[in-house]
């Protein structure tokens, strides 16, 4: 008896072991570290322009005077509450540009300028090239361009998901994650889906592990405007859904029978 019991207890805990150490396999990040070459991945990313996005771009000049038509303002008109009232009152923000789909903006005085595909700095040395002529040999102008718009979103098994907006223009999956909460402890890690669509409409579904680290030189490790992050449930969690359905499937009949037999009994009784 004594025997049985403690090749009982023996087996209990090599199950729990060996189920630890997958799980361990399973979930942890960036698992092969120390062999991945990181000199490929020297290289700072800048995103580029696609149709959709809604650009802010400004002009400087020493003369504030020469700038002003680069410069569009509308009128736009903010309430403030003061006690029991509220008084509205009316301001100048500056013209934001929306990139269509032929990937161009109609800027001022310019007139079309195809801007896709190009880098942020690469789309300020554009406009401040073209926009000389139009200045004093002594002016040299700064020209400031920002995406309004930069945002991903992050759907399945995280901790919260939703759509992030991206202050700085740049972000890598794993910032993306950590935006949402992390993944749940059912998110499957190694088959983390990305949903990409390029500068002509044509979509993209990648898939990408996490736990390998060779994932710092995928060409998807910096995640694109509108990017969309898909994290799928594991096994475990699909069979306690299945489960949860059957038991509530199998509370709701019983309750139902139980209804029926109690109206029974005090009809024929």
């Amino acid at each position: 008896m004594y025997k049985k019991l403690s090749l009982f207890l023996l087996l209990v805990v090599s199950v729990l072991v060996f189920t630890s150490c997958g799980s361990t396999k399973n979930v942890a990040y960036l698992q092969n570290s120390e062999t991945v070459d990181l000199s490929r991945s020297d290289f700072l990313y800048d995103a580029r322009i696609l149709p959709k996005d809604i650009l802010t771009i400004t002009v400087n000049t020493v003369n504030p005077e020469a700038a002003a038509p680069f410069n569009l303002t509308v009128a736009t008109e903010m309430s403030v509450s003061r006690g029991r009232s509220s008084v509205t009152s009316s301001g100048q923000t500056l013209q934001t540009y929306l990139v269509d789909n032929r990937g161009c903006i109609e800027f001022p005085i310019l007139g079309t300028l195809e801007v896709v595909g190009l880098t942020k700095s690469m789309c300020e040395k554009m406009i401040h090239d073209k926009i000389m002529p139009y200045l004093n040999e002594n002016e040299n102008p700064v020209v400031t361009v920002r995406m309004s718009n930069y945002k991903i979103s992050v759907l399945g098994e995280v901790a919260h998901p939703g759509m992030f907006t991206v202050g700085n223009e740049k972000i890598n999956i794993l910032e993306a994650l950590a935006q949402a909460g992390d993944l749940t402890i059912y998110g499957v890690r190694d088959r983390v889906k990305l949903i990409r669509e390029d500068a002509k409409g044509h979509k993209e579904i990648h898939t990408i592990n996490l736990n390998d680290a060779n994932i710092i030189n995928s060409p998807y490790y910096y995640l694109q405007q509108n990017d969309i992050v898909y994290v799928e449930p594991n096994k475990v969690k699909s069979q306690n859904s299945r489960v949860g359905q059957v038991t509530s499937l199998w509370f709701s009949a019983t309750s139902i029978l139980i209804s029926l037999s109690s109206l029974l009994y005090n009809i024929l009784k």
